[in-house]
Order: C-alpha cells, then structure tokens, then sequence
C-alpha cells in the first residue's frame, strides 16, 4: 500500500499551479487569472480521489498539459482553461452542460471535441478512428481542439514508464501514425520530433538507447566543432553588422535512426547528425534579403553541396514554414547542414499555428491600409490547409477507419509546387499526377481529363508531377472516369470527386453484391451479421464492406469462392478458439485454461491453448520485441514492434492487441533474413558460407549473390533459434575480409496474401 503525505503533496499541487500561472502571465488579460484559477479548483475538485497509474495525484496532468500549451505552443487563458478541464467531463459526474454553465459555450466545445465518444462499437469498427474523427470534426470549428490534444498526448508519452506493455505499444504506435504527423502539420516540430523519439524508446528500447548513450558521448567534440565550425561565419556576421545567434543541435534519436535504417549504415556512418542554425534579428521587409546575406557569408567559407539547397522563404511550406536550408561540407570534411531564418520564423518553425495566429494579428493590429504587406500574407498555407480538412470532413461518407486513412494519406504529405499555363502556382501532395491536377482545377476539368502537357511533352493521366512542372490539361466530351482513376490519384479531394462520380454505377454493382452474399449465406445456413460480413471482407482482403459487395456484384470475386470461407471459418471457429475476438476476450480464455489470472501470451507454451501464428510480414523470431494481435480470420498473429504494418493496427485496433513474451526454451528455429555488402573478392563467397554453416551450424534456406564492379551484395535466409543466435552470426560475418555491411533483412518472403485483421 502506498502511503501519502497528503500535505507535501498539496505543496507539490500548489508550486505547479503557481509555475503555470507565472508562464501565463504574458498572455493574461484582466479577469484572466480569476478564471484559470476557477478551472483549476474545478479540475482539482473533480479529480481528487483519483491518481494515475504512477501513483501521482491525477490533478498532475492537467496542470501539464496546460503548462505544454502555455509553454511550448504558445497558446492562451481560453487554451489553459480548457487543458486544465479536458478530462473532467470523460472522467468524472460533471457534463458539457455543467461547463458551459460555468464556463460558456466556447470552452464546453472545446471539452466535448477533447471527450472521447462512450460506448459499444460494432464489430469490425475502430473506437480509436470514431475518436479521431470526432475530434477533427470540433477542431474544423476551432483549431485549439487539436493543439489541446497534442499537448495531452505528449505529455502522455512523457509518462508511458507506468503503462502496461501492450499500452505502451498501443498509444506509442497511435502517436506516431496519427499525432506526430499532424504536429508536424501544423508546424510543430519540436513537439513531432520529441513524439517520434519517445515512440522509438517504447517499440526498439535498446536502439533508442544505443543511439542516445552516443549522441551523449560525443556532446563535448560536437560543442568543439560548432564553435570552430561557426568562429568565421560569427566575426563576418558582425563585420557586416547583423543582429544574429547561432545555434547547434543534434540530429533527433528517430531521424538518426531513419537515416540509418535507410542508408542501412551504422551511427559512425551517419555524417550529418546535428544542423547549425543562425538566427537573425531582421525587420519583416528585410528578412528575404538578411538570410540570403547570411548564406552568402556560410558559403564564402564552406563549399555548399548544390543538390542540398532548400528555399522555405521564397515559397513557405504549406504549413508556414520558412526557412533557408544548405548542406555545405566543413573543414573537417563532414556535411553540416545549416538552417538560416530570422526569429519571427523560429518562433513559427516551433510553435506552429499559434505563432502564426499571434503574428497574422500584430500585423492586422498595425496594418493602416490596403498597400501595408506583413506576415499575415504568408499565412494562407496554413489556413488553406485548415479549410481543405474542413472539406474533406464535409464530403467523408465513408466508416471511420477509411476516414483516418484517407486523412492521413492526403494531409501528412509532403507538398510539391507545380504550375498553371499562365504561371498561377498550385499546391499538390506530393506523388500527386496530371489527374489531381486537372480535378484541383475544377471537377468538370478532371471528369474529362483526357491527358495531359508537362512543360510541353505529352504525358498519361498517372504521370507523376515534379516541382517546377507546367501543366496543360487536355480534355474530351467523350471521357468519363473509371475505378482505375483512384489507382492514379493521391489527393482527397480528387479522390472524393472520383467516388461520387462512380458512385451510382458503384451502387448498383453493390446492390447486386449484396443480394448474391446473402443468398450464399442462406444455403450456408449463416446469418449475414455484421461480424460475418467483416470475416468475408477480411478473407476476401476487401476495403470495406460496400468494396467487397462490389466485387461480388462485378464477378471479381466469385460467387463460388464464399463456400471456402465458410471453410476456413470453420476451421478457426471449432471449440474455445472461437470465443476470442479481442485483448479481453483472449484473457479470459487463457485464464481459464491455465487456471489463474493472465493477459500475456507466451510464445511456444500456448500454442496448445491459443491459435497464434508468425506474422509472415515481419518474421519475428525468439528474442524480437513482439505484440500479439487478435485477427477476424486466423486467431492471433505475432508480430514484430517494428513491423511495417504494426502501426497501423496498433493505431487502429488497439483494443485487439495483446501482450506477448517468448517462452524461456524455444524448440523450432526461425527464419531469418541478412543482407551482406562489400567489395567482391576470389574466395568470399566460400568464406561467407562456411562461417554460417560451419561454425554456427545454422541451416540455409536460399543464398542469392550478385556483383557489379567490384561491389557485391547477398541475399540470404536462413534458420536461427533467437535473436542472439542472430546477432552473433551478424558480428561474425562482419569480421570477413571484404564485408563492408550486415544488416537483417525485413522482406524475406512475399506471402500473396497475409492477413492483416
């Protein structure tokens, strides 16, 4: 039992509130303070008898939360107040009309998008997607709904020691799929960048340590190096007479970690860990010219790589991110990228829409006329942007789930710049085509787009766009869309436009579909429940139910095919198996065949117990950070943290994840994958295979060599019993004359259909 001394404790509670208030001070207004102060006996009161899973009295997190607003985002009295009352309403007696009573209708909006919705769910729904969706709804109206949010999520990664296992997987894996990307939308990058390291330290902790242990050893030679990197850039500056500093900072543990994954290099070969940034102290009309001054100066002294030059400030991410951007190569022949703005940008490029809105309202404050130009013109990215998910929302007519995926794939994109014949310049994600483009013209344009000229050549309907491209858009009275369309298409809104109009045609198809699926169901003596109809979905690796009915419909999928999902239906649905349909469900019946209380499946001991399987899309072996997953089809599937599709599902259905840990003695062996590289030499190949065969014995199951120039590279799988079985193999092979590179395979085999729920 946890013994509490409550007074120390209401002295701790009492130094937070009076740290926040003093954050705040620059931000209040008259009656202000009286009423943070109200929201926080409010929250204080309502939350009393509750403590989180660390033990901390739960008053902690709001106050939090409302201190990440004030501090990191840069957000108001209406923000904080809303922060500190964010939970009350899921958690405790009081409802959106005791807020609002108290508190106006502003906040209680706020509150009610910030309260996740209750209930029971259907099956084959997402709680976590219902959410979401819900949430964006709210902050179409008001954009402090989300910043909120993030706050409350990241505060949450801070304190994910105390969770659960399968927790910690579940709200890191969300977090990432959904919440750094849009913190990064919405220019937020500190915040996005703290929210993917803490994603890294809860999927791969002993890479996230690794990395952090030698980004730490290396923070005295890496201070050396900035200060002789930046001695000349800083005495030309001054010569000049700039306002300026300079910053240096390390490369975030997760970008390392990509760029090592992506390069498949170790963190020795990662050059430009850390970036130098200059900041000036310029005037609005001057900032354009004081930071091409600035790189001017940078490169008098450094060799820029031209491949490396990125011009934020002539045109701002849609996000309103400006920034001069150059890799140049030091003295010490190591690439330095170095980032060069004024502080009206770095305060944006940190706090994102908040300082967008501060800056976008000091200007109109001081604007005098029409002809008067300041920041707020730069603005209209970021506005354009909310204005796009508002009309995404409006035209969404589809279940959640397939909401958070077309967000996520139309708005977390890059962008890339194109133009109009006339030289007007169009914003498209990128990977969009000559389609998207014709449909961001005009709907009419798009539902006739016959072709396309991309500066002057012909081009198809998929043709990729570059930025920089001039497009033409080529149009017939004749055409009309097909399905193949959204194959082509990356942006929402052609996407949408597509879909309504294939939508009757679609409908009819579905119709038929439907009809044929329950006339199936019927000779098969099944009911067509929701739940059957997900198993057919999933076992026919449809979309969504109206995709698979139109399949069906169409002749795609055969009528004929539905008797060997009964089958397989069958086949997993016999005894207890069929009882377990998600994280609850699977401990109450392992509970029961072990005879006490358990939630964690133990790879290779319950298999007698639990129908699990190896997801063949990650091949996990013993040692591997591992979940388990419960799916529609095939029981429960055990996948890799690190998996490619383990975001996903942990983000979506976080309520069928279930913990899994490897049994300490593991008969069978695991296929495994490597990649070797290096320098090709007479003999390496028989090298190679007597270290895997000879002195591990370890079992192949393919080897495939090819050399171009002198370089080789091998394909290899094999059978290994755990993870340090692996990695000693890996350490082995690493130490042969000529290997340059080992590093496991993830795409070992290419299943034709796994599936995933």
């Amino acid at each position: 039992m946890i013994v509490v001394d409550e007074a120390e404790e209401k002295k701790h509670i009492r130094a937070r509130y009076r740290s926040l208030l003093r954050k705040a001070r620059p931000y209040l207004k008259e009656g202000d303070a009286k009423l943070i102060k109200k929201a926080f006996y409010t929250s204080f009161e309502a939350h009393k008898n509750m403590r989180r899973r660390s033990g901390e009295p739960y008053i902690f997190h709001p106050l939090a939360v409302a201190q990440i607003c004030v501090e990191e985002i840069g957000l108001g009295t209406t923000s904080i107040v809303a922060a500190l009352l964010h939970d009350v309403v899921e958690d405790t007696d009081k409802t959106i009309e005791d807020i609002e009573a108290d508190f106006g209708p502003k906040i209680a909006e706020i509150i009610d998008g910030l309260t996740k919705i209750s209930g029971v769910f259907e099956y084959g729904t997402s709680q976590q997607a219902e959410n979401f969706r819900k949430m964006l709804l709210t902050m179409s109206q008001d954009v402090r709904v989300i910043l909120i949010k993030l706050a409350d999520r990241l505060h949450n990664m801070r304190t994910l020691d105390s969770m659960p296992r399968n927790k910690q997987l579940k709200i890191a894996s969300e977090t990432s799929y959904l919440y750094a990307p849009l913190a990064h939308r919405l220019g937020l990058y500190a915040m996005k960048s703290e929210m993917e390291d803490l994603w890294l330290k809860y999927t791969e902790p002993d890479v996230y340590r690794s990395i952090a242990n030698k980004i730490s050893a290396a923070k005295e030679s890496r201070a050396r190096f900035i200060k002789t990197f930046s001695r000349p850039i800083t005495e030309k500056l001054k010569e000049l007479g700039m306002e300026f500093k300079i910053k240096g900072r390390p490369k975030s543990i997760f970008s390392i970690w990509n760029k090592m994954k992506k390069q498949k290099v170790p963190f020795e070969q990662v050059f430009d860990l850390f970036a130098i940034r200059i900041i000036l102290d310029a005037p609005y009309e001057k900032e354009k010219a004081a930071c091409w001054q600035a790189y001017s100066v940078v490169t008098d002294f450094y060799k820029p790589n031209p491949d490396r030059l990125r011009d934020w400030i002539s045109t701002p991410k849609s996000n309103g991110y400006e920034s001069l951007h150059t890799t140049v190569m030091s003295r010490m022949g190591t690439w330095v990228e170095v980032q060069i703005r004024t502080q009206r940008m770095d305060e944006i490029a940190e706090k994102g829409y908040a300082a967008h809105w501060k800056y976008k309202h000091q200007s109109a404050a001081k604007a005098k006329g029409p002809k008067d130009k300041g920041p707020k013109d730069k603005e209209s990215g970021l506005e354009e942007w909310i204005t796009s998910v508002r009309t995404m929302l409006e035209d969404s007519q589809g279940n959640a789930i397939e909401f958070v995926d077309d967000f996520r794939s139309n708005f977390f994109q890059e962008e890339v710049f194109v133009f109009t014949p006339r030289g007007d310049l169009r914003t498209l994600p990128f990977g969009s085509t000559a389609l998207d483009f014709a449909f961001d013209i005009h709907t009419e344009v798009g539902a006739r787009c016959l072709g396309a000229k991309v500066n002057n050549k012909l081009v198809p309907l998929k043709h990729e766009l570059k930025n920089g491209d001039q497009v033409e858009i080529l149009t017939s009275q004749k055409q009309k869309p097909n399905e193949s369309w959204l194959e082509y298409v990356k942006s929402s809104k052609a996407r949408a436009k597509i879909k309504d109009l294939l939508k009757e045609e679609k409908k009819a198809a579905a119709t038929d579909g439907r009809e044929i699926i329950n006339r199936k169901l019927k000779q098969m003596r099944l009911e067509p429940t929701q739940e059957v109809v997900e198993q057919i979905r999933a076992y026919f690796d449809a979309q969504t139910p109206l995709d698979l009915y139109y399949k069906v419909g169409k002749g795609i999928i055969n009528a004929k095919d539905i008797k060997q999902f009964k089958e397989v239906r069958e086949k997993h649905h016999n005894g207890r198996r069929s009882v377990i349909s998600d994280a609850k469900s699977f401990a109450r019946e392992l509970t029961k065949t072990k005879g006490k209380e358990t939630d964690t499946l133990l790879i290779g001991d319950d298999m007698t117990e639990v129908d699990y399987t190896l997801a063949k899309c990650c091949h996990p072996i013993a040692g591997d950070n591992v979940f388990g997953f419960v799916t529609i089809n095939e029981g429960i599937k055990v996948h890799r943290t690190t998996c490619p599709n383990a975001t996903e599902l942990l983000s979506k259905h976080g309520n069928r994840v279930v913990k899994a840990t490897w049994a300490s003695q593991q008969a069978k062996p695991f296929l495994a994958g490597l990649t070797i590289t290096g320098s090709d030499r007479l003999g390496l190949m028989n090298d190679v295979t007597r270290i895997i065969s000879s002195e591990l014995s370890v079992n192949m199951q393919s080897v495939a060599m090819n050399s171009k120039e002198g370089i080789f590279e091998g394909l290899i799988t094999l059978f290994v019993h755990d993870r340090h079985h692996l990695d000693m193999l890996i350490q082995k092979l690493k130490k042969v004359n000529g290997v340059d590179r080992v590093t496991r395979n993830e795409d070992i085999s290419k299943p034709k259909q796994e599936h995933l729920i």
